[in-house]
């Protein structure tokens, strides 16, 4: 019990203190808050205390700011002055003393307008804007001038001589004529138109001069790029084309370039006409490849990054010298059509296809369109001209009735012509491949130059027929035919025109002067072997005859007819070899095989004859006076046939 008592009395003691410190937590608690809820009151009264301070601390550091900015735009305001003055002073003093540095303060003073534009806000912004647009206006004024100046001190024309030098050797001149190629000729087209030649031409160097120096089309360009930039393109078109244009057509009048009209071509006699052609040939070549090319390189450079400018300044310069060599070509395109003009048709015609992928290059551009076109259309008629006088010439060759038929019966002028025309046609077989392109034809280019070739020679073999027709001597009808066809064969077997025409043709036409070989030896000699016949020999009584003076194997021919028949022989063979030594077989194995047929036919008759009949002339009075020639004597006398002698040289 009294255990139980104590306990209870330890467990009150302990509640009671924790009671108290319960209290005195609180307490404390208590007094915190107070002071904490006094911190709180004293802050906002702080804070209340601070603000103005706060307030005027951010004005100031506002004002400071909006100081900088101001002092900025003052600096920035003065440096735009310093740098409109700097400019001033250059551009017042010109460009002639230091054209970059007039270039630097031109581009400043652009700088300094566009500043100013963009600050409407400062009150002297619009004075300083006009003082700035009209020192600019006074610069590029002077840019012009100095353009201008700079433009005709370097443009000079180019000598002859120094173009000869930019040509490849082939095509540069031997003589001193401007005019004419090292290696031409005029005459001889296959010396130009080999293929070997062609491909030579074809991968010649050409190198074009230098129309202005390197080292002044920076400075060109710089003076270009500003007037563009200032609007002024119309000033500077005018200012180049003035210049340069003029400078282009002294080179070409330097060079031997005229200008002709079309009444002055037709004018022409031929030959004048022809070294002309030959000329403006070189010069179209010398033109487009050196001088125009030269042109351009200077065009595109001084105008660089102003395309459309740079092909209207090249089409305005050139234009006039263009169309001074077109308007030359073109009236030889349309004047009068002739056989002889075909060669210079085909040679004009194949440099303007030479020219072409270069004309196409150099004159690009939509402002140029004209001057190609001209060009191209040029071609087309030059192209058009020459398919024409093919035309006429096949129809002038069969047509052609000249009345001066060759007397000797050897090859006509008018064959030997033909062929050779022929001949060069064979030379231009690229160039009239072109040609008959130019036209859209179907057929191949081969057979279309075979069957062209195949008509003139058809209508030369009828004009000859038609010629032939003007001998009255048969024989010599036949010698005609037979010298003037087996001229066109051997021809024909020595040219290209063999793989054209082909072995066919070749083998007919030899069948023809066969043919006309064996009817010469047929109207010619037929009558003079039917003396030497023993037809008609049999006696008819009376008279003596081999029989009755004792010689054998001849009976019945009376004397009386053999000599009649020597006296025949000898009147006839004289006859002949006095005419046909007078015509001519101008091909010596032909002259050989034709005398040799003779001979063969000839001279085994008159051994024959004599061997038989002889004897019975020989036992009579002047036995010579009827057997005038021996069988040597003929055959010496067979070799001076066909050799076209004279009837005043005496006999051999």
């Amino acid at each position: 019990m009294g255990v139980a008592v104590v306990g209870t009395d330890s467990l009150s003691e302990r509640a009671a203190k924790m009671r108290e410190s319960l209290q005195k937590s609180q307490t404390i608690t208590d007094n915190v808050v107070s002071i904490l809820g006094s911190f709180d009151h004293r802050l906002s009264v702080l804070e209340a205390a601070m603000r103005p301070t706060q307030i005027r601390t951010h004005s100031i550091r506002k004002a400071h700011e909006n100081i900088d900015k101001t002092s900025k735009a003052a600096e920035v305001l003065l440096a735009q002055f310093d740098l409109f003055r700097q400019a001033e002073t250059k551009i017042l003093r010109g460009p002639h003393e230091d054209l970059e540095s007039y270039l630097e303060a031109i581009e400043q003073l652009r700088s300094n307008i566009k500043f100013f534009s963009s600050k409407k806000g400062f009150k002297s912004s619009d004075g300083v804007l006009n003082n700035a647009n009209n020192l600019l206006a006074k610069a590029i004024s002077k840019l012009e001038d100095e353009f201008k100046q700079l433009l005709s001190s370097y443009s000079k024309p180019v000598e002859p001589d120094r173009l000869f030098d930019c040509l490849p050797n082939s095509l540069r001149p031997s003589s001193g004529s401007p005019g004419h190629q090292g290696d031409s000729s005029g005459k001889s087209p296959s010396n130009h138109h080999s293929e070997q030649h062609k491909s030579n031409l074809e991968n010649a160097v050409y190198t074009p001069p230098a129309l202005i120096p390197p080292r002044i089309l920076p400075l060109l360009h710089d003076l270009a790029q500003q007037m563009v930039q200032a609007g002024h393109q119309q000033q500077l078109l005018k200012i180049y084309r003035d210049t340069r244009s003029s400078v282009l057509e002294e080179s070409l009048r330097k060079l031997g370039v005229e200008k002709l009209s079309k009444d002055d071509v037709q004018k022409m006699q031929w030959e004048v006409l022809e070294a002309k052609i030959g000329n403006w040939i070189h010069f179209m070549r010398i033109a487009v490849k050196l001088l125009f090319a030269g042109e351009r390189v200077v065009c595109d450079q001084i105008f660089e990054g102003f395309e459309t400018l740079a092909d209207q300044c090249f089409s305005d310069v050139t234009a006039s010298s263009v169309s001074v060599l077109l308007s030359f070509g073109d009236a030889i395109a349309k004047s009068k059509r002739s056989p002889e003009k075909l060669f210079v048709l085909l040679d004009m015609y194949e440099i303007m296809r030479e020219l072409h992928s270069e004309i196409e290059m150099k004159f690009k551009g939509k402002a140029c369109s004209e001057i190609r076109e001209s060009a191209f259309g040029l071609t087309k008629r030059l192209a058009q001209t020459a398919q024409d006088t093919f035309g006429d010439f096949e129809e002038a060759v069969e047509k052609d009735a000249t009345k001066t038929a060759v007397s000797d019966g050897t090859v006509h002028p008018l064959t030997s012509y033909v062929i050779n025309y022929v001949k060069f046609l064979f030379d231009y077989q690229s160039t009239l491949k072109q040609l008959f392109q130019e036209f859209d034809n179907k057929d191949g280019t081969s057979s279309q130059l075979a069957s062209v070739t195949t008509r003139i020679m058809q209508a030369l073999q009828t004009n000859l027929d038609g010629k032939s027709k003007q001998y009255k001597d048969v024989a010599l009808t036949h010698l005609f035919l037979m010298n003037n066809i087996h001229y066109m064969v051997r021809s024909v077997r020595r040219s290209e025109a063999k793989d054209l025409l082909g072995d066919d043709w070749v083998q007919r036409h030899r069948r023809i002067v066969q043919q006309n070989a064996n009817s010469y030896k047929r109207s010619a000699w037929s009558k003079i072997l039917q003396c030497l016949s023993i037809q008609g020999l049999a006696s008819s009584g009376g008279g003596s005859s081999m029989g009755a003076d004792g010689g054998g194997g001849s009976s019945g021919a009376s004397r009386a007819m053999i000599k009649e028949r020597f006296r025949t022989f000898n009147m006839q063979f004289e006859e002949l070899h006095q005419k046909q030594s007078q015509w001519t077989v101008p091909d010596t194995e032909l002259r050989e095989s034709l005398r040799l047929t003779v001979a063969e036919v000839l001279l085994p008759a008159y051994r024959s004859f004599v061997k038989r009949f002889g004897p019975l002339v020989e036992n009579g009075k002047n036995p010579q006076k009827y057997i005038r020639y021996s069988a040597e004597d003929l055959e010496r006398m067979l070799g001076e046939f066909f050799e076209g002698k004279n009837l005043n040289e005496p006999r051999r």
